[in-house]
């Protein structure tokens, strides 16, 4: 991506990637405050691009604008682009690397390239002056008012109706649906948590434990809302309950649609950092 930078500059110019890049740092801003790193697919499709790999230019040119506002203020700004990751490795793309050499970062294997990163996304998540970039920048915040769409999802839902238990029976019987691999154990349904709760469809493996909140096709808005806060709630008394139980293996929890998710809600997803496999039509 260095190479990509000397070519991507002009943050305030009027060509595609410029406008893009505009568009991608607020994302990056509020992702940044959320903790939340975000897929290249997932951001691309927020922005409204059909390509992800596209999105190398407006990244770099991003990477360029915060070389430039560093050296105005005199003041270290953290490439905050560092959030937009694979879903391969779960890091950033070797495009990235050039913007950790030019800031003495050296590693001689994968293992080291995590920790080197993952230690930068620490450093951009508590970075405290994104507002001012914002500003200084000449943009706004992300702006997306889900509040009635979350209020009405708050009120709770209703209970199972034969499309949602069609949709749970079928992913339970098909991993390959949301995540795993084709020809692995099919889940439990209803699996139950301390909290009182039941996850839809739990995959329970030697090296990995599953989770997935099921939300047939006639699901509203406020419903896959629902869904996606469900996935955030499962999330954390899973991972309490394994550290109780001092279970090491990795937790994750996805949600599956029987629809394609509202281009309105796909903000909301980001911010929570939760993956959403879509359109499964139980055969």
């Amino acid at each position: 991506m260095a190479k990509t930078a000397e070519i991507a500059t002009g943050f305030h110019g009027d060509k595609l990637y410029q406008k893009r890049a505009r568009i991608v740092l607020p994302i990056l801003v509020r992702q940044a405050k959320a903790d939340q790193p975000i897929f290249y697919e997932d951001l691309a499709q927020e922005v409204g691009m059909s390509n992800a790999r596209n999105l190398n230019y407006p990244l770099g040119c991003i990477g360029d604008a915060l070389n430039l506002l560093s050296a105005d203020w005199g003041d270290e700004i953290p490439h905050i682009q560092a959030l937009v990751k694979n879903h391969q490795t779960n890091l950033p793309g070797p495009g990235f690397d050039g913007f950790l050499e030019e800031k003495g970062e050296i590693w001689s294997n994968p293992k080291e390239r995590r920790a080197i990163i993952e230690g930068y996304w620490a450093r951009i998540t508590s970075y405290p002056y994104w507002d001012d970039v914002l500003k200084a920048l000449k943009l706004k915040p992300t702006a997306t008012d889900l509040s009635p769409i979350i209020a009405k999802a708050s009120k709770g839902g209703g209970g199972e109706g034969p499309d949602h238990l069609a949709l749970k029976n079928y992913v339970c019987a098909n991993p390959q649906l949301v995540g795993l691999k084709l020809g692995d154990p099919a889940g439990q349904a209803e699996y139950g948590l301390p909290s009182g709760d039941c996850v839809d469809v739990v995959f329970v493996q030697k090296r990995r434990i599953h989770a997935v909140e099921v939300k047939p096709a006639s699901s509203g808005h406020d419903d896959i809302a629902r869904g996606l806060f469900q996935c955030v709630k499962y999330r954390a008394v899973m991972a309490a309950l394994a550290a109780y139980e001092h279970d090491t293996r990795p937790i994750t929890v996805c949600l599956a649609l029987g629809g394609p998710i509202p281009a309105k809600l796909i903000p909301l997803r980001n911010s929570l950092g939760v993956e959403v496999f879509e359109s499964l039509i139980p055969e």
